[in-house]
């Protein structure tokens, strides 16, 4: 895995810069504190769905109203539980990289998807670290900070800020970031 991210991340770099860390965020099924509210939920959507369709063709109801149940059925399914099935193929797939100047994020599943962000620029970077040193760093404003339940963002990576989530000893990823921002902004004040 270590030198997976490694090459696919060097295949980026620009010409003066160099690789500072890469890795990739934690494999295999993990729960998040948005589970909380979509298990149950999902539990009441899935089990009414499959209750419906269940109730629709023991009663040998007309054509229709067995195929209306069907995308009810799919989407409780999915909720229920292929949401953690395509969250661990999507981290599965994911590679990060801290370089000299930017953080690099490239993500395999439907084709190839590159995100560069320019360290210098960015205004905000926060750390959510567990106690096993396994964390998340947040690489600008992080919505969730200021309201709450936020449905969904913890699994929907096209909400908030761009994230090195579920990653080994985040706090040194952290560090190498703010490093790069306090020495940058030292060069500015002279």
């Amino acid at each position: 895995m270590w030198d997976e991210s490694i090459s696919i991340i060097k295949k980026e770099l620009g010409p003066s810069e160099s690789l500072l860390w890469s890795g990739q965020p934690r494999t295999g099924l993990v729960l998040r504190s948005s589970d909380l509210m979509m298990i149950p939920f999902s539990i009441l959507w899935g089990g009414f769905a499959l209750f419906w369709e269940g109730t629709v063709l023991a009663a040998n109801a007309p054509l229709f109203a067995k195929l209306w149940g069907i995308p009810f059925v799919a989407v409780g399914l999915y909720m229920m539980i292929g949401r953690f099935f395509f969250d661990a193929y999507q981290r599965s797939k994911t590679f990060y990289g801290v370089t000299s100047e930017r953080v690099i994020i490239v993500t395999n599943t439907f084709g190839t998807s590159i995100k560069s962000l320019n360290i210098r620029m960015m205004p905000t970077v926060t750390l959510k670290e567990k106690k096993d040193d396994t964390g998340t760093v947040v690489l600008g404003h992080d919505p969730e900070d200021n309201n709450g339940w936020t449905w969904g963002k913890s699994r929907n990576r096209k909400q908030g800020p761009p994230t090195l989530e579920l990653i080994p000893n985040a706090r040194k990823v952290y560090e190498i970031i703010r490093e790069i921002q306090r020495k940058d902004s030292h060069v500015a004040a002279r």
